[in-house]
């Protein structure tokens, strides 16, 4: 796999009420990824990327929503999440605490 491409899978941490719950509970992380990222080229970007060890990875592509500005129709674009399982013992910390 090209060094190149795994910079370019993963675009952003996904921050949300659902994704501290879950990683608080079951050790998963949110990415915002590439909409044609695998993922097998998900865990190899955050293997690669934050030293850590990935137990399972599942993606899911999320559609943008439908809204109105006045008279005028619109949509958000759609995007693909990643849910990143990791192995016990490991974690990302995103704030840098040490």
């Amino acid at each position: 796999m090209n060094q190149e491409r795994i910079m370019k899978v993963l675009m952003a941490s996904h921050v949300s009420e659902k994704a501290t719950k879950l990683g608080e509970k079951d050790r998963q992380v949110i990415f915002k990824v590439v909409k044609d990222a695998t993922s097998h080229e998900v865990k190899v970007a955050v293997e690669t990327l934050f030293n850590v060890k990935v137990k399972d990875v599942r993606t899911l592509n999320v559609k943008g929503k439908t809204r109105n500005f006045r008279q005028i129709a619109g949509q958000r674009k759609s995007w693909k999440k990643a849910y990143v399982s990791l192995a016990e013992g490991h974690d990302i910390d995103f704030v840098g605490k040490e």
